[in-house]
């Protein structure tokens, strides 16, 4: 299961209304290959569902991702930050052994 923070929920709300998404849009999580750390982040909104998604809703909040991606990312918490080191949205990931400095890349 992949998890919202209270504080991820307000800023995505927002930034859906702000962008004038549709009716229906939700969040995309992934990983790519990359990243000083080996892997990174993908995050998007988006309306369409692919075959194969793995969705879960939390606080209201409808969350897809691939299969692959999923492995990397259960028990992932997606949180949102406004610190000194940048603002934007956050993955805390338990199954993470090493992040990089901008938190954007991870190694397992």
């Amino acid at each position: 299961m992949i998890t919202v923070s209270e504080n991820a929920k307000q800023h995505a709300l927002d930034l859906i209304k702000r962008e004038n998404h549709p009716e229906g849009t939700f969040i995309r999580v992934g990983v790519d290959g990359g990243g000083c750390s080996g892997l990174s982040y993908k995050l998007e909104f988006d309306s369409l569902m692919k075959e194969g998604d793995q969705v879960f809703e939390d606080k209201g909040i409808k969350i897809a991702v691939d299969k692959k991606s999923f492995l990397y990312l259960i028990g992932t918490e997606l949180d949102y930050t406004g610190g000194l080191n940048g603002k934007g949205f956050v993955f805390i990931n338990p199954n993470a052994s090493r992040t990089c400095g901008c938190g954007e890349s991870f190694s397992v």
